[in-house]
This record gives C-alpha cells, structure tokens and sequence, in this order.
C-alpha cells in the first residue's frame, strides 16, 4: 500500500508540476477534461494517496524498513 500510495502521490506531483510551469493538466488530458468521471477518480485517489502517506512521517524507521 505504501509503494502504490508513493507512486500516486509521485503522479500528483508531476502533474502539478505540469500545471505549474506549462498550464498543462496531464491528467485531464488524457481522460477527457477535469469534469470527466476518470479524471475526477485519478485525482481522488492521487488525494487519498497522499493522505496515506501522512502516516510515513510518522513511521519509525525499523517498522518502514521491515515492510519493504
């Protein structure tokens, strides 16, 4: 859960990146828009990804290493 939550987040993050300097919304151009229904799931699953990777900071290292 850890790795996939990563990954999202890591995917928010490039897509922000994108809007940022170029006004471009990867996600929202390959799924049709920001309105369209998989747009809106991908960026509610990049929204709880990044949610779940709260609880890394929180994390002792030992538990962290043991897990991967």
């Amino acid at each position: 859960m850890d790795r996939v939550s990563l990954v999202l987040v890591i995917i928010g993050a490039i897509n922000w990146g994108l809007i940022s300097l170029f006004q471009f919304d990867l996600v929202a151009y390959l799924f049709g828009g920001q309105g369209a229904l998989v747009s809106r799931i991908i960026y509610g699953l990049v929204a709880l990804a990044g949610l779940w990777c709260i609880s890394l900071l929180f994390r002792r290292r030992e538990d962290s290493a043991d897990r991967a």
